[in-house]
């Protein structure tokens, strides 16, 4: 029995590794990804900075509604002395506990960077989807004109019966 749990344990690490989940996912540690989120009020800007030249190397302004994710996974950089690091990223709807990182770049070691947070201007407000159905700024049939027109069949409403 024992070689199936450790089987069960060994295909659940496999299918998470590329995962990630800001409450720690399958084990809680120090180090695992990050998740900064943009709201209305708080619109957040992300700066990563190399700490030995001074200049930031990555910046991403969050769009209100989204979370950004970023995990460190250190000695997987293509420069063992400049970049010896890969950072993982994506940017997710906000609330977004499980995910693919798709994204990564080469970053400078641990001691090397710093992140900086900041905020725009609020509020800011978040994009609406087009085939949103409560727009007011999309084109309205001709019937909601003061000329009229014919109305939907759909939307007839019977008020009494009888």
């Amino acid at each position: 029995m024992p070689s199936r749990s450790l089987l069960l344990i060994t295909t659940m690490t496999l299918l998470f590794a590329g995962c990630f989940n800001p409450r720690g996912a399958f084990y809680a540690h120090v180090g695992q990804a990050a998740t900064y989120w943009s709201t209305e009020s708080k619109p957040t800007t992300i700066t990563i900075v190399d700490t030995s030249t001074g200049e930031p190397f990555f910046t991403v302004e969050i769009p209100v509604g989204k979370q950004l994710v970023l995990d460190f996974k250190e000695g997987a950089g293509d420069d063992d002395v400049r970049t010896p690091d890969l950072m993982r990223y994506e940017v997710f709807e906000v609330g977004t506990t499980i995910g693919i990182l798709r994204n990564a770049i080469t970053v400078p070691g641990r001691f090397s960077r710093r992140i900086d947070v900041s905020y725009r201007p609020a509020p800011e407000y978040a994009e609406t989807p087009s085939d949103d159905p409560d727009r007011v700024d999309r084109e309205k049939p001709d019937w909601w004109s003061p000329t009229g027109g014919p109305r939907p069949t759909d939307s007839a409403i019977t008020i009494n019966d009888g």
